[in-house]
């Protein structure tokens, strides 16, 4: 995935990086009265990244545009962690070429844990970056699904909607609410271009459901922060929720779903019947990894 390039922008960070190393780091003098800029200087880094001075003086000036390799050396001599990585490439404009290694677990944070549980009546879900369920409290499982009867590779959020039927039956409104999930699913895609998992589960459900194909194919995107569902419950009849999500600010991508009612609206009334009626557990919690 490729952004519009920012070569001022590129410049500046650059020149910020090469401040805030310390020159004894590469076995350069250190600070004395003849050094008159903090950390290393334009040609040192040149040398340390074997590019010339002028190109690098260039660059940090915002008239030329860097290259995919040069992008690589400057992010060994200048000692960019992941983060910083990510940033010098999109500034660039270009696409990341480092290799990616296996995708990372998926672990709820402690936090996110107890929430859930202090939401005792409010149904509510911590979801993956590719809507995988990754967490669900008592009231969730009564409202959608004993998700811990589910397999961990098939506990995710669009999957259900798609392919299990009392999930489905549950949404009054199934073809909205599917294709919005569709539309979000695309988003989080966007962040994740070579995840492998993703592309069985678009392929999966491409290859079972024409609706899918479709809206797949749309190639629309939405954030789904907030909206309102409508549903049709076994148990507690018809049901008109407010749907929440934020993002967690550890920048993991997941995302907590929250459902509530209009207190003392018959939706209410019911939601606080059918968690009543649920029989209380801890919060349940899966770990997804590369080979989930």
């Amino acid at each position: 995935m490729t952004t519009a390039s920012d070569p001022r922008a590129l410049g500046a960070f650059l020149k910020a990086r090469r401040a805030e190393l310390a020159p004894e780091e590469f076995g350069l003098p250190g600070t004395d009265g003849r050094r008159k800029v903090a950390g290393l200087r334009r040609e040192e880094v040149a040398r340390i990244a074997a590019i010339s001075v002028d190109y690098y003086t260039r660059l940090e000036q915002g008239r030329v545009a860097a290259s995919v390799s040069v992008l690589a050396t400057l992010a060994r001599a200048l000692r960019l962690d992941d983060d910083q990585q990510t940033y010098l490439y999109r500034l660039a404009g270009k696409a990341d070429a480092r290799p990616r290694g296996p995708r990372p677990a998926q672990r709820v944070r402690p936090a996110m844990r107890r929430l859930l549980a202090q939401l005792a009546a409010t149904p509510a879900l911590v979801l993956g970056d590719r809507l995988d369920v990754l967490a669900w409290n008592t009231a969730a499982a009564a409202l959608f699904t004993d998700f811990s009867r589910i397999p961990p590779q098939r506990r995710n959020y669009v999957h259900l909607l798609f392919t299990d039927p009392a999930v489905r039956d549950l949404h009054r409104e199934w073809p909205h609410d599917a294709r919005d999930a569709v539309a979000a699913l695309r988003m989080g895609a966007a962040a994740r271009p070579d995840d492998p998992e993703l592309d069985r589960l678009v392929g999966e459900l491409s290859a079972r459901d024409a609706d899918f194909r479709t809206w797949w194919g749309e190639h629309r995107v939405i954030t789904a922060a907030y909206g309102t569902k409508h549903y049709r419950h076994r148990v507690a009849g018809d049901l008109t929720l407010d749907c929440d999500t934020w993002n967690s600010p550890d920048g993991s991508g997941q995302r907590l779903m929250v459902l509530t009612a209009e207190p003392g609206s018959p939706s209410h009334d019911a939601l606080r019947l059918l968690t009543s009626a649920a029989p209380a557990k801890t919060p349940l919690t899966q770990t997804l990894g590369a080979n989930s």
